[in-house]
């Protein structure tokens, strides 16, 4: 079973996606992108989500001197917080001020009245008449100015002492935060530098790479400034209502009874909106899958020509998504028009009761009807501000939950510890004692079972097997990277659990196959052998691992820097350098894991040369695949299925014909068809002047290296055909040279390429352009979102109105003229209630469409996509699905209800100035001044957040690189014991965010404060200049808080405008990836109809020197000079082992690529020049593993012809031919039985059949059989074998088997090796030859 695809699961919306898993054989350059071995299913994880750390536990780590401060900032927060509320007293003596003054020109303006003795009395009656009648009003107090003035002081005061206590509350918290977080960092890092290797099994270093950065920061935002901002306004919240009940208890009563029906409102749209956004992704949920199934089943699309027929699949799943998203849309916007409604009404009802008391009973000023209205309304909003901040309070408790677990743990082998034994002299005897172990990721996987083998102390013992064999898993228990699960190993007798572990990793020197180097110079690396050691000493060992010369010639000698990952060196020199690494230890016992197999034979030569001599006198075990490397070791001890199976010396095992002799064999053949290949290739590389160095990524880097890679993380447990698989890289001939690293490979895993090139925002002009369809809409919504806009600043006309009706005279005109009001206020909230309604319904349906349409273009753009495009890791199917399912929807953020928003505030801010220059423009311009401020604070708090997370991100960038390089090499260091010195530069590195938070708690400190103040200051120098035009000018007293309120309500909405440009941002580069994926023009165009077709296709096929390397792999060359040919209606089979290049020339046939150099002539036609869907039409394609979409039957066998209609009798007779027919009856429901997600439902050989019949209704000139019985076993093999021979009749057919039975019958067979063909020939004049083809014939190996 190779190249196999197994679904775990269609992924949740949004989370990248693994759910596929390979095996990776045979397909594995095929499917590489996808392949994502699903490590961790059996780490015993926690369930991440969970939080079980109280909210005190996050300052577990502060000391008295945090604990003081936070304490201090807290005090600060809450005399803060009471500050709103004071200035709210103020406000009630200034309007009772200007009231009473008011009503004092009223008396006076009656020329009958006058002033004596400080009270209003009747001119032509006595001062005891004037007592009768009740004449008592005061007067001549008011100097109305310098009442302000002093109301002015009194607002400065509270608002410099605002600044101070703001900068204090934030300044304090964030710096005892800052203190903390530190602590938390180093304590974390440094105890997971001290878990074992099988702790980091389970946790991905990605994963642990994020907990450093992200995790941390959110347990800082939980216990930073945003405690102190919680406690602020929750003390406003409190104190809010005290004002309200100690100052008039029934009218706050009043207002409080009609809470509920705001908070049920509230309630009802979380809980609505929540429902319809879960129906929605439900919804899109289904083309997603779509989407997914599509994507990664790309070749099979594009082999059958389905992509127009998927986008209209796509496209329907839309449907439902887009009524889902209209329907939230019109729930919203009847919920935000409720609870304006009810707001308004509340005013109402607040205003008209408030005034009965005012004036009928004469319990409350009109004073105190403002400060009892203004306390409960900004008690309660500021209730609603303070939540937001119990959301960062809990995620912050979730990410410290795993740290903090992490902190806890203690590592089963702790390599910090300085307990157990040192022993006064070491001989070097290492054994096994019946050992078995699974690795703790993989526990169903036995690696090693019962192992006992006896490694004597001053000999060489070579380990040879398989690849899973167990060899390096030995080699890693000797350094006590893991301990066994059963029986013991021992050094010198001594079990080496009881012994000292830095101690025992000092005596041992490791050189990998793919040795890591730090990104350092190169003396630097080496004194990671051993600490303290001289210039000698290193000198000594570059001499001994024949690294010396080359280090000499490079321009900075021992001072070069090696690169990341040791990027800068080939691989000779940084394999000699970790040679030099390790013998600068002095070491007893010397591992060589496959020390050699990276390199090309000259550099092998070097280096092999080089652990010749330093083997000497020291116990060695060698673990390698190339014989010349383990012939001369004293002892070579066999491995299979994690035992050791035989032992003794090269000629001895050679006798007794098991493993080793298998391996030999094999391996000997291959090297006689590679050196002849390998001279050749060698002396045109010389010719043309190619570094020998540079060769070594072509010559070798087996496939093994890919294996070692994954082999912690994927179990090989179908070991039965291993050998014969492993056994070709064994020979010598790598079975596909992979990439010279795969450590670079595993950084890439855990540290992924940096997104696409910085992308430019797209312009909203062209975002609109693909809206246009939807103006009407867009209309009517801005009309409706005006009038709400409008809505804000007639309030504060209504609310002045109020005021002055009660330094009206006339108690029957009063009372009339105050209800008019509240009846206004009504009408205003009915009105509001019904352009929200329009408001949400109109955008939500220009913004749904807007999405439908951009998810539709976009996915029809990708599946234009040539296949090489998919191969990037960055374009693979999760990542697609997911970039439709997001961006899609954040374009909406530019249009729809943005525009909404910004309609809103404009004619909000539009309104209120023209209210209040047409009433006072003095007083407006005064205030004006203060609008920038107003509104430079509230988007200054949120541009600071965002901007300081920028400067933090940098800051930590040089620790994350530290602490990167230390996880993704934890088993270099820890083999060389190295932990404390990563600890140390970790924590070197860490001081400097810390430094930036210190400096950024000033900063933000005194900006919080500025921000806080400015309100007040504002409103002392309004009210001062008030007062002096009410004085000097007579302007009306209501003119000045009308122009002051409707100014601040339109301060707080340019402020709101500014909080959403976010979303808008976010929009545009959402935009922009998108339009760049429209934009992109594929190199293979599916939809175009340019391209030469022809009507008498025959199916003549030719190869002519093709050369070809995958576009995400160009160090690789897969096909070599490809060269053979296939007459119409004749079948070519491709035989030859893995990676050596025979599904890729199938590919180039199909067109998923072309060829890079040489071509591919059908009929004589140069493929790249024939029309691609034409082409495609021509060919049909049996592959090994079938990719079946998630529908009937009778539907995936359509699937194979998607330019007609198809009824059932073709699909029946094409069902037949592929002896299918009879199966389909037996099932219930025939033809339309569901087949399952990628066709689950069914067994192998079904669904083969099924593929069959998909192949033969196209019709095919040319029919491709890639591996197509390989997976079945004999019986269903012999039915798909007869279907397929009857598919072949008077076809053109390519076959690519592993069974020789398949192909024996075959017109030419061609012998495939590295890219090109070795043989080819009929079978009898193959094996005539006694070449490769006749070696595997007879050996009977399957060709891997």
């Amino acid at each position: 079973m190779s190249g196999s695809v197994k679904l775990h699961s269609i992924k949740k919306l949004g989370q990248e996606n693994n759910g596929y898993e390979f095996s990776d054989t045979d397909k594995t350059d095929v499917y590489m992108t996808m392949s994502s071995p699903n490590k961790d299913k059996t780490c015993k994880k926690k369930e991440e989500g969970a939080i079980r750390i109280s909210f005190f536990q996050l300052f577990r780590f502060a000391s008295c001197r945090e604990i003081l401060m936070m304490i201090g900032g807290g005090v600060c927060a809450l005399v803060h917080g009471s500050a709103q509320p004071l200035m709210l007293l103020v406000f009630g003596m200034l309007t009772d001020a200007f009231i009473d003054y008011d009503m004092e020109l009223h008396e006076l303006a009656n020329p009958n009245k006058t002033c004596v003795n400080s009270t209003i009395q009747w001119k032509n009656l006595s001062s005891e008449e004037n007592f009768e009648l009740n004449m008592t009003r005061p007067c001549g107090f008011m100097e109305i100015e310098d009442q302000m003035t002093y109301f002015a002081y009194y607002y400065v005061g509270i608002g410099l002492s605002v600044f101070i206590l703001g900068y204090l509350q934030i300044y304090l918290w964030v710096t005892s935060a800052a203190r903390q977080i530190q602590i938390i960092r180093k304590t974390y890092f440094r105890k997971v530098m001290r878990m074992e290797i099988g702790w980091f099994d389970c946790n991905s270093v990605g994963e642990l790479n994020t907990r450093m950065s992200d995790d941390i920061n959110k347990i800082n935002d939980a216990i930073a400034d945003q405690v102190g901002i919680f406690i602020q306004r929750f003390t406003t919240f409190v104190s809010g209502f005290m004002l309200g009940f100690v100052k008039g208890w029934k009218l706050t009563l009043v207002m409080i009874a009609a809470s509920p029906l705001i908070g049920v409102g509230a309630a009802l749209m979380a809980l609505f909106v929540a429902k319809l956004t879960g129906q929605e992704l439900l919804a899109y949920a289904k083309a997603g899958a779509v989407a997914d199934e599509v994507l990664s089943s790309m070749r099979t699309v594009a082999a059958f020509g389905g992509e127009n027929k998927e986008v209209d699949r796509y496209d329907k799943n839309l449907i439902s998504a887009q009524q889902w998203g209209i329907r939230k849309g019109i729930i919203m916007g009847f919920f935000t028009g409720y609870l304006w409604f009810i707001i308004f009404l509340c005013y109402a009802l607040a205003f008209w009761y408030g005034s009965t008391l005012v004036l009928d009973t004469v319990e409350y000023t009109p004073g105190t009807l403002l400060q009892v209205f203004f306390g409960v309304l900004i008690g309660a909003l500021s209730l609603g501000q303070a939540s937001p901040c119990l959301e960062a309070f809990a995620s912050g408790r979730g990410a410290a939950t795993l740290i903090f677990e992490t902190i806890e743990r203690e590592p089963e082998i702790d390599c910090l510890s300085e307990a157990g034994y040192k022993l006064d002299r070491v001989k070097g005897d290492i054994e096994f004692h019946n050992v078995s172990f699974y690795y703790p990721s993989r526990p169903e996987v036995k690696i090693l079972d019962q192992l006992s083998v006896f490694v004597k102390s001053g000999e060489t013992t070579a380990f040879v097997g398989a690849s899973g064999a167990g060899k390096s898993t030995a080699v890693q228990l000797i350094q006590r990277f893991y301990d066994p699960k059963e029986g013991m190993v021992t050094l010198d007798g001594h079990d080496i659990r009881g012994l000292n572990i830095q101690w025992l990793r000092s005596l041992i020197g490791i050189v990998e196959q793919e040795p890591v180097l730090f990104a350092t110079t190169i003396a630097e690396n080496i004194r990671y052998g051993r600490p303290g050691v001289t210039m000698e000493d290193i000198v000594q060992a570059t001499k001994e691992a024949n690294a010396y010369n080359f280090i000499m010639d490079l321009p900075q000698k021992f001072e070069t820097l090696v690169g990341e990952g040791g990027g800068q060196m080939s691989g000779g020199q940084k394999q000699r350098i970790a040679i030099a690494r390790a013998l600068v230890r002095n070491p007893r016992i010397l591992l060589l894991d496959m020390a050699t197999s990276a390199l090309d034979n000259e550099s092998e030569a070097v280096v092999q040369e080089a652990l010749d001599k330093v083997r000497l006198g020291r116990t060695t075990i060698t673990i390698a695949h190339r014989l010349s490397t383990i012939k001369n070791a004293d002892v070579i001890v066999g491995f299979e299925h994690g035992r050791a199976v035989e032992r003794g010396k090269h000629d001895e095992l050679l006798d007794r014909k098991g493993v080793y002799f298998t391996l030999v064999t094999l391996q000997s053949q291959g090297d006689k068809a590679l050196n002849k290949k390998a001279k050749e290739m060698a002396e045109e590389k010389e010719s043309a002047g190619v570094d020998p160095e540079k060769k070594s990524a072509f010559e070798s880097g087996s496939y093994r290296a890919s294996l070692r890679a994954s082999i912690r993380q994927r179990s090989r447990s179908q070991l039965s055909n291993v050998i014969a698989e492993a056994s070709m890289s064994i020979a010598g001939e790598p079975a596909r040279p992979y990439s010279n690293s795969t450590v670079s490979r595993d950084m890439e895993k855990t540290n992924p390429i940096p997104e696409e090139e910085k992308i430019e925002p797209a312009p909203v002009a062209r975002i609109l352009k693909y809206n246009a369809p939807e103006w009407p809409y867009m209309v009517f919504g801005s009309i409706g979102a005006a009038v709400n806009g409008g809505v804000n600043p007639l309030y504060s006309l209504l609310f002045s109105q109020i005021l002055a009706t009660f330094s009206m005279t006339d108690p029957v005109a009063q009372r009339q003229e105050i209800n008019g009001i509240c009846l206004l206020f009504v009408f205003i909230g009915v009105i509001s209630f019904f352009t929200q309604i329009l408001q949400g319904y109109a955008f939500s349906k220009s913004g749904e469409l807007l999405t439908r349409r951009l998810r539709r273009l976009g996915f029809r753009a990708m599946l234009g996509q040539e296949i090489g495009w998919f191969d990037d890791h960055r374009n693979s199917a999760g990542a697609l699905t997911t970039r439709l399912a997001t961006d899609a929807s954040q374009v909406q953020g530019a249009t729809g209800s943005q525009i909404g928003m910004i309609v809103n505030s404009m004619t909000n801010i539009g309104v209120a100035i023209i209210i209040s220059f047409y009433f006072s423009w003095q007083l407006s311009l005064i205030i004006m001044c203060f609008l920038p401020f107003l509104a430079l604070s509230g988007g200054f708090q949120a541009r600071m957040l965002t901007g300081f997370a920028k400067e933090d991100k940098q800051a930590l960038e040089a620790a994350g690189q530290i602490s990167g390089e230390a996880l993704n090499n934890i088993r270099t260091i820890a083999g060389l014991g190295k932990e404390k010195a990563f600890v140390e530069m970790f924590e070197v590195q860490v001081e400097v965010p810390y430094k930036a938070a210190l400096k950024k708690a000033n900063v933000y400190g005194a900006c919080f404060g500025f921000s806080q103040c400015v309100i007040f200051l504002a409103n002392a120098a309004s009210y001062r200049f008030g007062g002096y035009l009410v004085e000097r000018q007579g302007l009306h007293f209501s003119i000045v808080f009308r122009v002051i309120s409707a100014i601040v309500t339109s301060g707080q909405a340019l402020g709101r405008a500014s909080s959403y440009t976010p979303d808008y941002a976010k929009a545009k580069i959402s935009a922009a990836r998108f339009f760049q994926l429209l934009d992109r023009k594929s190199k293979i165009n599916v939809y175009s109809e340019e391209g030469e077709k022809w009507s008498d296709f025959r199916g003549n096929l030719e190869f002519i020197d093709c050369k070809f390397t995958y576009p995400t792999r160009p160090d690789i060359q897969v096909l070599n000079g490809l060269t053979v040919s296939v007459k119409p209606g004749q079948t070519l089979a491709f035989v030859g082992s893995s990676g050596c290049g025979k599904s890729t020339s199938v590919q180039l046939l199909e067109r998923f690529y072309d060829p890079d150099h040489g071509k591919v002539l059908i009929d004589g036609h140069d493929s790249s020049q024939v029309n691609v869907q034409f082409l495609r039409s021509k060919i049909g394609i049996v592959s090994q593993e079938p990719i079946l979409f998630d529908c009937s039957i009778a539907e995936n066998i359509k699937y194979g012809d998607n330019l007609r209609e198809i009824g059932m009798d073709d699909v029946i007779g094409a069902a037949k031919k592929a002896q299918l027919h009879d199966f389909v009856m037996s099932l219930p429901e025939g033809y339309d039985t569901n087949v399952g997600a990628q066709g689950s439902q069914l067994s192998r050989g079904q669904k083969q059949r099924i593929a069959i019949a998909r192949a033969i209704i196209r019709n095919p000139t040319i029919l491709l059989l890639d591996e197509a019985t390989s997976a079945l076993d004999t019986e269903s093999e012999k039915t798909v074998q007869d279907a397929l021979d009857k598919a072949r009749e008077g076809r053109t057919c390519i076959v690519i088997a592993h069974r020789l039975s398949t192909i024996q019958n075959s017109d030419t067979i061609a012998v495939m090796s590295r890219g090109f063909v070795i043989e080819k020939g009929r079978h009898d004049e193959l094996m005539a030859l006694n070449g490769a083809y006749y070696k595997l014939v007879t050996t009977g190996a399957t060709i891997s």
